[in-house]
């Protein structure tokens, strides 16, 4: 099932072609916790899109490897220690914004998660031995073009082998990266692509390659990601924020920007 409906926001508020930091890759910036959760306009669509996905198509939107429900727990804390105004705490259950309760104890913790925030929530781990992070669990309604049963269970060179701009040398600063994570420094980047279709659930298997657009997109889709290490488990939490926003939404310093640096040469698309 392929769900089309248009849900977009009116603007973009940050875009990363606009700034030599987040320009280059990996384009990683320090995160100031108070804007890692962030509810938009697109907030009650994009929610009950993520209910209806949870609901209909599940197998295709969360994975959890085993050993991983701990991790998860404390993601779901961490979410409730910082929902802002707007939610509402019912005993054992929470009133989101949009009017819709959600049970806290009735789903996979991380299941929970993601249904009180627009973030899609991707755990990763370093099993001990192992000289990378893995993907352990994830809710991905809104995958920008990759599929979750292809990567859950990987590393991070496995997640990444179709993206040409993932090096060796990449991978390799990467890596230190996570290694060097510390639980009160988070960070986060942002990316942009160009797209046809306004459709946030857009998988494609590893087999396939997406079409990027020719002439004038109708659409830009732009994700900030932020990483967080969670300070009892270890485990590091990667969440995806999702913009998709109209063309003729943009404003004209993102357009005349896009002629200078266009994203889809300049490594934005990772």
């Amino acid at each position: 099932v392929v769900f089309l409906e248009v849900i977009c926001q009116d603007r973009l508020p940050f875009a990363p072609w606009l700034h030599p930091a987040t320009r280059r890759l990996p384009g990683i910036q320090p995160l100031d916790m108070k804007e890692w959760l962030v509810r938009d306009e697109a907030f009650a669509a994009q929610m009950a899109l993520r209910d209806r996905l949870i609901a209909e198509q599940r197998q295709d939107v969360f994975a959890a490897c085993e050993g991983s429900e701990d991790a998860a727990r404390e993601v779901l804390a961490l979410v409730l220690s910082r929902l802002g105004p707007g939610y509402t705490r019912e005993g054992s259950a929470v009133l989101r914004p949009d009017g819709v309760r959600v049970d806290l104890d009735a789903d996979h913790p991380l299941v929970t998660a993601a249904r009180l925030v627009q973030e899609d929530l991707c755990l990763m781990d370093q099993p001990e031995g192992s000289g990378e992070h893995v993907l352990t669990a994830a809710v991905l309604c809104f995958p920008a073009s990759w599929t979750l049963s292809e990567k859950i269970g990987r590393p991070m060179t496995g997640i990444h082998e179709p993206v040409s701009e993932y090096t060796e040398n990449m991978a390799a600063r990467v890596q230190r990266l996570f290694d060097a994570m510390h639980e009160d420094r988070p960070l986060w980047r942002a990316n942009a692509l160009l797209y046809h279709s306004p459709a946030l659930h857009h998988p494609l298997r590893e087999a396939q390659r997406r079409v990027k657009p020719k002439g004038k997109a109708e659409y830009l889709r732009s994700e900030r990601q932020s990483l967080l290490r969670l300070p009892r488990t270890r485990a590091v939490l990667f969440s995806i924020h999702t913009w998709v926003v109209p063309w003729d939404k943009l404003d004209a310093e993102q357009v005349a920007g896009l002629d200078s640096h266009p994203i889809e040469t300049a490594g934005q698309g990772a």
